[in-house]
């Protein structure tokens, strides 16, 4: 039977684009848009920033003296926050599950300022049991560390764990783990799963 659900954040439940935060940026920097996605969009040094290797204020200072980013902190900060677009069906989902009794948990590869932004503008943030995050726990998924983090802090092991994850390496390494992994691609697809499993009611 299963006693917890881990959802992941980006592109479960919250889209996102960095695109966004490139454009605003590029009018305020030395470099144009191309530069500026290669730079931080998935790059070794966001990387750093969501493994809790860098503070944010370590992380906006590097990224001004890079790219001559011509604002303050909290300025980048808005701009950097500002990149979320809710999936509505895939939270519905997470809240019909938090309301059956079932613990819920996020587990994320993230940052301190998208979780600052995440946790004051979106309602279903409260209704997880707890949070597994990687600049908290100081490793990025699929490395080991944060599946077991996430495992200590439910006090559960293999089946009786399900996941929600878009990205195959992160299913597979959940897997390993024998949780019963869903690799989500659509809201539609990701429902028929949680419903086999019993955690969503089949009408």
């Amino acid at each position: 039977m299963i006693e917890a659900v881990a959802f992941d954040i980006g592109k479960v439940l919250l889209d996102f684009d960095y695109s966004i935060l490139v454009k605003k940026m590029a009018g305020k920097s030395q470099w144009n848009e191309a530069d500026l996605d290669a730079y931080l969009n998935q790059s070794p040094l966001l990387a750093e920033y969501e493994s809790g290797f860098l503070s944010s204020s370590e992380f906006y200072k590097l990224v001004k003296k890079e790219t001559g980013f011509a604002g303050s902190e909290a300025d980048f900060a808005m701009l950097f926050e500002d990149i979320f677009t809710p999936i509505s069906s895939m939270i519905d989902i997470h809240q019909k599950i938090a309301g059956s009794g079932i613990r819920t948990y996020t587990f994320s590869n993230t940052n301190e300022m998208a979780v600052r932004h995440i946790s004051k503008n979106y309602d279903f943030w409260d209704n997880f049991s707890g949070h597994v995050l990687s600049h908290k726990v100081g490793a990025l998924k699929p490395q080991s560390k944060i599946y077991e983090a996430l495992e200590e802090i439910s006090g559960l092991q293999g089946e009786k764990i399900a996941y929600v994850d878009d990205l195959p390496s992160n299913c597979n390494a959940g897997r390993d783990r024998g949780w019963q992994v869903c690799c989500h691609t659509d809201a539609r697809s990701s429902c028929e799963f949680l419903k086999g499993l019993g955690l969503l009611s089949p009408s």
